[in-house]
């Protein structure tokens, strides 16, 4: 198990939630918006990615089609939503503890 890559698994989760709540979002949209985060996923990443939080209920799909191709558009639902409204809650909380000074020597 990578550590490192769960916890930030975590926070790009969040993002694609915040996103899908915005506004309909599609997969080479979000490989785009992640990326200004410092996120680089492939498409081989952030699809399955998709495809479980929509099975788990956090996001719907719906297929348009946009210049002759098929694209695929993520909405976040009620779920969806609910654990965005509670992230926000937790994130608040965290970063008003992580962004205190550190101790001096480091402990």
């Amino acid at each position: 198990m990578d550590t490192r890559r769960d916890i930030l698994g975590g926070f790009i989760k969040v993002h694609i939630l915040f996103h899908a709540t915005q506004e309909p979002v599609y997969g080479l949209g979000l490989i785009e918006e992640l990326a200004r985060h410092g996120y680089h996923l492939s498409p081989g990443t952030l699809y399955p990615l998709l495809h479980t939080m929509q099975q788990d209920g956090y996001l719907v799909s719906k297929e348009e089609v946009v210049a002759g191709k098929v694209r695929r558009y993520y909405r976040s639902t009620d779920l969806g939503q609910e654990t965005l409204r509670d992230a926000q809650v937790k994130i608040k909380e965290l970063v008003s503890e992580v962004l205190e000074p550190l101790p001096e020597d480091g402990r």
